[in-house]
Order: C-alpha cells, then sequence, then structure tokens
C-alpha cells in the first residue's frame, strides 16, 4: 500500500484531472496523465490511475441510481 504522502497526491491529481478531463471532453485523458507519471513513478500512476477509476466507476453507479429511481417514480406516478 501506498504511504498517505502518495494517496494525497495521487487524489488531488484525480480531481484536477477529471476536472479538465469534463472541461476538454476528452474521457481519456487520465490515462495520458497516468503515462507521464509513468515515467517516473510507478507508484504515483498506480495509485492516480486507481483514484480516477474509482471516482468515475462512482459516478457511474451513482447515475444507474439516479435512473432507476426517476424511472421507478415515473411509473409508479402513471
Amino acid at each position: 500500500m501506498a504511504d498517505q504522502v502518495v494517496l494525497e497526491l495521487a487524489n488531488k491529481l484525480a480531481e484536477d484531472c477529471l476536472a479538465v478531463q469534463a472541461e476538454i471532453g476528452d474521457d481519456r485523458l487520465f490515462m495520458e496523465v497516468g503515462e507521464v507519471l509513468g515515467t517516473s513513478s510507478q507508484t504515483l500512476e498506480e495509485a492516480f490511475l486507481t483514484a480516477v477509476r474509482t471516482r468515475m466507476a462512482n459516478d457511474k453507479a451513482r447515475a444507474f441510481l439516479a435512473r432507476k429511481i426517476r424511472d421507478h417514480r415515473a411509473k409508479a406516478g402513471a
């Protein structure tokens, strides 16, 4: 497991990267950032990619739940 400093750096970089990714419309930008990191720190690269993927998975799951409850309420109200 990476030390706390690495995790903090990875989490902050993941948040920044996802914000830029959304603004410029490039949903694979995080892979490019991972490659840049990999040239100097495999540990930070792995922590960063994990941080990005968990945030993306969380967002996807939350969108799924929102659709499910919206569809349920629409059906119940009909």
